[in-house]
């Protein structure tokens, strides 16, 4: 969307988010984030492939990982091949430079690379907290697309690593105790929930990514 139609007014709601993001935490600014949502196909990873794109189209150095180590998508947003990824690094058979791609300037992607057999091992693992501090080191902003809330303990295993965590929900279907249920399991986990951002808001003729609130 941010790519393909810069001046609609979705894009114009994501950048609203980048905004939001630069002054959350003025002092401590979060470079690693956590994108989830409390179930599938509430646009988490939508958001955290275009929430990238505006990062890097303000000059900051941009990192996006695909996270979701049991059904991965973020390299069909960006059409890369998803053949060596974050699975690859964490096994320690290549470094982060020889897996990422670049879709536009600024901007790197590493997707998942082969489906491994225990994810929730693998994102609990030493490596895993390694490769955020080589990454937290490497760029202005980390960006992570974790699986659902409410589907698996991944994205509160991986927000826990990581400096904040925005919460992706549609604004038409997730019950608001859905989403009270996916807020208190992050935080029981020490997660910092910067904020959510909410899809699927009537009202607009852009809507679908019409919603933020920090």
């Amino acid at each position: 969307m941010t790519l393909k139609e810069p001046d609609s007014a979705a894009s114009e709601a994501f950048r609203a988010v980048r905004t939001n993001l630069f002054y959350s935490l003025v002092d401590e600014p979060p470079k690693v984030i956590t994108v989830t949502s409390p179930h599938a196909r509430e646009g988490k990873s939508t958001v955290c492939a275009n929430l990238g794109v505006v990062l890097a189209q303000a000059e900051k150095n941009t990192l996006v990982v695909d996270c979701d180590l049991r059904r991965p998508v973020l390299h069909n947003f960006f059409g890369t091949p998803n053949l060596r990824g974050i699975v690859n690094v964490l096994a320690g058979e290549v470094g982060l430079e020889e897996v990422w791609v670049d879709p536009l300037p600024g901007l790197r992607l590493i997707s998942v690379g082969p489906i491994p057999l225990h994810p929730a091992e693998i994102l609990s693992s030493r490596r895993f907290v390694e490769f955020l501090d080589q990454a937290r080191e490497g760029f202005d902003y980390v960006l992570l697309d974790a699986p659902p809330t409410q589907v698996v303990a991944d994205a509160a295993t991986i927000a826990a690593q990581g400096d904040g965590v925005l919460l992706v929900f549609d604004a038409q279907h997730t019950p608001k105790r859905t989403l009270r249920r996916s807020v208190r399991s992050l935080e029981t986990v020490g997660a910092n929930v910067l904020g959510t951002i909410m899809n699927n808001m009537k009202g607009s003729r852009n809507a679908t990514y019409q919603g933020y609130a920090f």
